[in-house]
């Protein structure tokens, strides 16, 4: 099928042009979302009366996401999950936690905005790219941890799984310590 951009899709094309694509990515994706119009004679005269419009919109979408994106890049956000001794979620952190948690700290995001190939399942400090408009991307920090405190060890470069390890081990450690010198030096073993 045939279809005019309304918009830069990547990897597609840009605004205006006439692309051909395979009728369930242009019937689903591109028509679904107001990305494209079919190609028929109508809709070429009809986009080449409305071009001027549909470019002022689409320059004044991205001078507005530019704003945003100047705001937003590098900023850090903190998740708050349980995890077990060795970091691992119980849960996982997902697309919409960190639109949650970038709305509470005074930014206004679309779960669809944030681009994430798999969840989040383990604490630390996770880089995650932001699509504001299909020319304007950002990169945010996700910080995952247990409480805040530990939020803000993590964002000082610490990490609380080692320390948790260390501070067992040295327990382990002085138990059988305190063990053997209870049993005496004839202890047998």
């Amino acid at each position: 099928m045939e279809v005019i951009l309304l918009e830069r899709v990547a990897k597609l094309g840009q605004m205006g042009e006439t692309v051909k694509v395979r009728d369930g990515y242009a019937r689903n994706f591109l028509l679904a979302r107001g990305k494209a119009l079919r190609a028929t004679e109508g809709n070429k005269k009809h986009f080449e009366t409305q071009r001027a419009q549909i470019e002022a919109r689409n320059l004044e979408a991205k001078a507005e996401a530019a704003g945003v994106a100047e705001k937003l890049d590098g900023q850090t956000f903190v998740i708050i999950r349980q995890a077990g001794e060795s970091g691992h979620l119980y849960g996982s952190v997902a697309t919409r936690d960190i639109a949650e948690a970038a709305t509470a700290g005074g930014f206004s995001l679309n779960r669809n905005q944030i681009v994430l190939t798999h969840p989040i399942k383990s604490l630390g400090l996770h880089p995650v790219p932001v699509h504001l408009h299909p020319e304007v991307d950002v990169k945010i920090t996700v910080n995952v941890a247990r409480s805040e405190e530990e939020a803000e060890r993590q964002a000082r470069g610490e990490s609380t799984i080692a320390s948790r390890e260390e501070t067992s081990m040295d327990d382990l450690g002085l138990e059988i310590g305190a063990a053997l010198a209870e049993a005496g030096p004839n202890a047998e073993m």
